[in-house]
């Protein structure tokens, strides 16, 4: 196994979970926030939440579930070669998208709109919110316990004025950075970039398995023309005979060279400011990076993404139904909280508004569109 780097973080040297438990004579505590995440309730529901296509749509698109494997994957490789902790990256990425909501980004504007008087929803602080207080699995403790490590990777984004709110409950804690300004640890940022090299090349995969999306319109992109020409240097005639299994081949060309841009840039970066532990990180600027081209080019395809896949007609026809799914089920949950289960019932006594944005954001799309159909009478969405 490869030495930790000075800067990576230690499990040994965390800053600890908010409520203390007995070290595991087996685990590292990093592992052991890993396994919480993959036994959580949370995780399992990711299986049936949207990436792009909602989950109607067909049986082989990515789900969150996959998506966070393919992150934790991604993570991981770059983490290896990089001497960092790959618990860690592991643990945090999939964690990352434990609070999204049924239908993707859809339900997300949904359920911000509905909550607008009430301090809005932005899916990376209902992810820490899942791990901190929504999960139901400890009797010590509410939330899954994690380490200070892995919660602050959760908090991707964080709005200033939240940001305070936060700091105000947890004095120097996960959102302090976003108040003073800083980095998260090389694992966090180093999660936040698999994030977006896995969702961009299976958002390709999904797009062109779909129809939506046409290699042609790819074919102008450096990132995917190159790749796209090297595989068919080595396999003439792929495009012809088995175009499926050129495009894979095309993205896996792709992933890996973005992998290895990474290491590299980042590798350079590390020299460059040669931080000498884990909290001088802090202090740095990103070092988890891009080349200039590379970035370059992982714009232009996100352009490419934007524009044709996700404001597809098509797309946006189903996100719209979406939307209005979930306002209509907050706006009948509201009116008649005894259609809620009995503990939610509960929850809205005590914590209002947020407690009915906590129980759909954990719904799954099947069942958000079962529940809109019980209460409605009408169909979700219409059959294929």
């Amino acid at each position: 196994m490869t030495a930790r780097a000075p800067y990576a973080c230690d499990a040994a040297h965390s800053r600890g979970r908010r409520i203390a438990e007995p070290a595991s004579p087996a685990r590292s505590e990093f592992q052991r926030d890993r396994d919480r995440v993959v036994h959580s309730t949370a995780f399992r529901r990711l299986v049936y939440k949207t990436q792009v296509f909602v989950n109607h749509e067909g049986d082989l698109f990515r789900t969150r579930l996959t998506h966070s494997l393919e992150v934790a994957q991604i993570g991981r490789s770059i983490a290896r070669s990089l001497a960092l902790d790959e618990d860690l990256v592991e643990a945090i990425a999939l964690a990352h998208d434990l609070g999204h909501t049924p239908f993707g980004h859809a339900g997300q504007d949904a359920l911000d709109a509905c909550m607008k008087r009430h301090g809005g929803f932005e899916h990376n602080l209902q992810s820490l919110r899942v791990v901190d207080q929504l999960e139901q699995r400890y009797g010590a403790f509410d939330g899954l316990n994690l380490t200070f490590e892995t919660r602050e990777g959760i908090l991707k984004r964080c709005s200033r004025a939240m940001a305070q709110r936060i700091e105000a409950k947890e004095p120097g804690g996960v959102a302090h950075r976003f108040v003073v300004g800083g980095q998260p640890s090389l694992e966090a940022q180093l999660c936040n970039l698999a994030d977006e090299i896995a969702y961009a090349a299976h958002d390709i995969d999904d797009g062109v398995r779909s129809g939506l999306l046409a290699p042609e319109q790819l074919g102008t992109l450096p990132l995917v023309a190159r790749h796209r020409d090297a595989a068919l240097s080595q396999f003439p005639g792929l495009d012809d005979r088995a175009p499926r299994r050129l495009l894979a081949e095309t993205l896996r060309r792709m992933l890996s060279a973005q992998v290895g841009d990474v290491v590299e840039t980042t590798r350079t970066a590390l020299a460059t400011h040669a931080p000498h532990d884990a909290n001088s990180i802090r202090a740095a600027p990103p070092l988890v990076a891009f080349s200039q081209t590379g970035r370059v080019e992982a714009a232009a395809l996100k352009r490419v993404l934007f524009t044709s896949l996700y404001r597809h007609p098509q797309v946006e026809r189903t996100t719209a139904r979406a939307r209005e799914v979930l306002h209509t089920l907050f706006e009948a949950y509201q009116g008649a909280p005894a259609e809620l289960p009995l503990d939610h019932r509960t929850s809205l006594d005590r914590r209002g508004p947020r407690a009915l944005a906590d129980y759909i954001a954990g719904m799954t799309d099947r069942f958000a569109a079962r529940e809109f159909q019980r209460l409605t009478g009408a169909r979700a969405f219409d059959a294929d």
